[in-house]
């Protein structure tokens, strides 16, 4: 019978959609340990992985003629998986795009609003209980509507993101891409990174994780941006450079910052956890019940189509 695995607890809509395969559900959050990972490769037919799981050349080396046929991984993002090895191990990767794309860009709103109109100092100012009530100089942010909004990464993601700040915020769209990208909206393409982080209020990253993006804003980055700027990263954590990031909002050479992901997380460095002109969020970018099943009913496609010999819906 084909063997699957599915590296996290799943909902009973795949349980119910993988009866008649022999599956292995593990029962943790955590990441697969290199033993499962090389198990995973050795002795079944198919794998679910996901953000964590980290399947590297090394890995795929250690493994001579794998029984696995495909990772079916659950997310867009799988730079935490080494694509090229994986095609020279013969096996299939797929991802979940599509998916994403609207939630994603909602938290990206969320993190906008929230580092403008410094939502998250509000939320422990009520909490700690100190709050002597309204008076007019209170916690004063940055009206968001109007201002100029850079996206750096112009993918559905990102587009998904201008739509809202065009139409929901009148905000001016300038982005970062490799090309233009007919648009149904006026947005302006810039192809200097550093350029385009100095004309705008709000630079949103939108980007692919891997090779490519790593400490794509860095120290440099930071330092041509306004003032007053935000930095929203809804993308990978690695896209930036966390300590340079640190040092822009320590040193407030930057206006403010608001994170769904960290370079290594789940490690939050406490210099990040300290500062209040940062907002904080646990990678909630597709938190929500109606995308994650999706996600996952996707991922299950993907993975039965690759264990009976065809190319996922979703192949990469």
């Amino acid at each position: 019978m084909t063997k699957l695995l599915i590296a996290r607890p799943a909902p009973d809509d795949v349980h119910a959609a993988l009866e008649g395969f022999d599956v292995t559900y593990r029962d943790v959050h955590t990441p697969m340990t290199t033993d499962e990972m090389l198990t995973a490769l050795r002795d079944y037919d198919g794998v679910l992985p996901t953000l964590g799981d980290m399947f590297s050349a090394d890995l795929f080396a250690q493994v001579e003629n794998p029984r696995c046929k495909i990772l079916a991984n659950f997310g867009v993002g799988y730079n935490h998986i080494d694509a090229a090895a994986a095609k020279a191990s013969g096996i299939q990767l797929s991802n979940t795009p599509g998916a994403v794309t609207d939630a994603t860009a909602d938290i990206g709103m969320t993190l906008m609003l929230m580092a403008a109109r410094r939502a998250g100092e509000g939320e422990r100012l009520v909490r700690s209980g100190t709050w002597i009530g309204w008076h007019p100089s209170q916690l004063l942010g940055m009206h968001l509507t109007g201002k100029t909004v850079g996206i750096v990464g112009m993918g559905r993601i990102g587009q998904a993101v201008a739509q809202r700040c065009h139409y929901g915020f009148s905000m001016p769209v300038k982005y970062f891409s490799r090309s233009a990208k007919d648009l149904p909206y006026e947005a302006e393409h810039i192809s200097d990174l550093k350029a385009l982080v100095a004309a705008v209020d709000v630079v949103v990253i939108a980007v692919p994780g891997g090779d490519d993006t790593h400490h794509l804003i860095n120290a440099d980055v930071l330092a041509a941006m306004r003032p007053h700027g935000l930095l929203i990263n809804i993308a990978r954590g690695n896209v930036v450079h966390e300590n340079a990031l640190i040092d822009a909002l320590q040193s407030g050479s930057i206006g403010g910052a608001g994170l769904d992901v960290y370079e290594f997380e789940p490690q939050v460095p406490e210099a990040l956890r300290a500062l209040d002109n940062v907002v904080l969020l646990p990678h909630l970018g597709t938190a929500s019940h109606e995308v994650r099943l999706n996600m996952w009913m996707m991922a299950v496609e993907n993975l039965k189509a690759g264990v009976t010999g065809k190319t996922p819906p979703n192949a990469v």
